[in-house]
This record gives C-alpha cells, sequence and structure tokens, in this order.
C-alpha cells in the first residue's frame, strides 16, 4: 500500500510540474533589439547568450555558389541583392546597422560552439528550386558536425520539404515545421519533433497546443513581443515562446 501511495504521488508531482512549467525564451534572429546588435548579427548571438536565453534563432541562405551565409529576407533591404541568386562575396559586403557584415554561416557556428550555454535554433530559407533545398539541407548538418554542434541546435523551416531532407539525414534530429497549415497529428505523422507556428495560427487553434502535448509533440510560438501576448502563450502552456525582447519575457517568468 505504502508503495502504491508513493508512486501515486510521484505521478501526481509530475503531473503538476509538467502543468506549472515555464516556457524558454528563444531570441528571434538572435537578441537583435539590444545596443549595438542587428538581426542576425554575430553580435545578436552574442547578446542573447549574455543575457541567458535558453536558445537564439537565425536564418540560413544557400548563395547561388552553393555557400551559406545568415540573413533573414530575400533581398536585402535598400539593395537589390536576392540571397539566393547572388555570391558569397557581394552577400557578405552588406553592412549591417551595426557594422558587422553578413556573416557566413561557418563563422556563425564558430562563435556559436564557443557559447555552449545557448542552444542554436536555424531556420533554413524555402528556395526556389527544391533539389537546391536538399543540397542547403547537406551542407547545414556538414556544418553543425564540423562544429559539433547537431546536439544543441533544433531545425526550424517553412518548407515541408526540407524539413523532410532533414529528417532523412538526422533521423533524431529535432524538427520543427513553421508554416501554420498542419495539425500537430499531421505533424506526428511526419515523424518531426513540433510545431513551431505564428502567434496568428495559435490564437486561431488553442487546442492545437494540448493536441501536441498529448501527441508527444513540443510547441513553440513567434514573434511575441507584447506582455499580453506573452501571457496568453505562457498560460497557454507552450514550450518555447520566441519573442524580439527576451529580457521583456524573462521579467515576466521570473
Amino acid at each position: 500500500m505504502t508503495k502504491k501511495l508513493i508512486f501515486a504521488a510521484a505521478l501526481l508531482f509530475a503531473g503538476t510540474a509538467a502543468a506549472f512549467a515555464q516556457p524558454k525564451v528563444i531570441a528571434h534572429r538572435g537578441y537583435w533589439t539590444a545596443p549595438n546588435s542587428a538581426q542576425n548579427s554575430l553580435a545578436s548571438f552574442s547578446k542573447a547568450d549574455s543575457v541567458g536565453a535558453f536558445g537564439s534563432e537565425m536564418d540560413v541562405w544557400l548563395t547561388a555558389d552553393d555557400k551559406l551565409i545568415v540573413n533573414h529576407d530575400r533581398i536585402y533591404k535598400g539593395t537589390e541583392i536576392d540571397m539566393e541568386k547572388s555570391t558569397l562575396k557581394e552577400i557578405t559586403s552588406i553592412v549591417l546597422p551595426n557594422g558587422e557584415n553578413i556573416p557566413t554561416l561557418d563563422a556563425y557556428l564558430r562563435l556559436v560552439a564557443g557559447k555552449p550555454d545557448t542552444r542554436l535554433v536555424l531556420e533554413m530559407k524555402s528556395l526556389s528550386d527544391l533539389r537546391r533545398e536538399d543540397l542547403a539541407a547537406e551542407k547545414i548538418v556538414k556544418a553543425l558536425r564540423k562544429y559539433n554542434l547537431l546536439d544543441r541546435t533544433d531545425i526550424i523551416a517553412f518548407s515541408i520539404n526540407a524539413c523532410l531532407a532533414f529528417k532523412k539525414l538526422l533521423p533524431d534530429g529535432r524538427i520543427f515545421y513553421l508554416n501554420g497549415d498542419l495539425s500537430p497529428r499531421s505533424i506526428k505523422g511526419l515523424g518531426l519533433t513540433g510545431i513551431d507556428y505564428s502567434m496568428r495560427v495559435l490564437r486561431k487553434h488553442p487546442e492545437w497546443v494540448e493536441q501536441a502535448k498529448k501527441l508527444g509533440l513540443e510547441v513553440n510560438v513567434w514573434t511575441v513581443d507584447e506582455e499580453e501576448d506573452m501571457r496568453y502563450f505562457i498560460d497557454l502552456g507552450v514550450d518555447y515562446i520566441t519573442t524580439d525582447y527576451p529580457e521583456r519575457l524573462q521579467a515576466l517568468l521570473k
């Protein structure tokens, strides 16, 4: 009887702990809103690390000459440089608002490898040719392996083709789908780790959070910057919240 009571109490404690587990903070494109930072810059990862963010998200493109660079928009603001159609030399000549140049993935991962307390959330940008998406996935995995970062990296993508390419390369990898058009059951059927959906999608389908949890999937939501929205998703029970203001979210979670 005593053993049964202890077991029941342990189950109750585990369930209560899970119910009150707080979401982890992910800095969106790094902590780019901090002073002397910029989106997807090396400084943005360093600043996310400096404030104790659980993870830092970034974006990766495959260039026209098959190199990997870190940037969000396909066409950099104020230029005609298209990440998918331009060369490494052309792209890395762009100067970011904080004075850095757009970094190569290699330079970015070298920095990440030296800051082991912060998880990397790597988005592979969708490409116009699915074969090139497959090539990009191969090159990204090779780069992560070079810096021994596979165990510290979550991979995210809007392209289901990219997600499945990574799944093939990394059967045990942590891969999340971004596009928001598939239910948790569909994601489970594809063998992915979880859903990484926008606020708009999860406000429309709040039931997907509980459904995902019951299926053993993880849930991230983006991009949550206002305190009201942060509180909503904390209460909803998501696992991760991606924000441009990690310290604002951290203060709410204290």
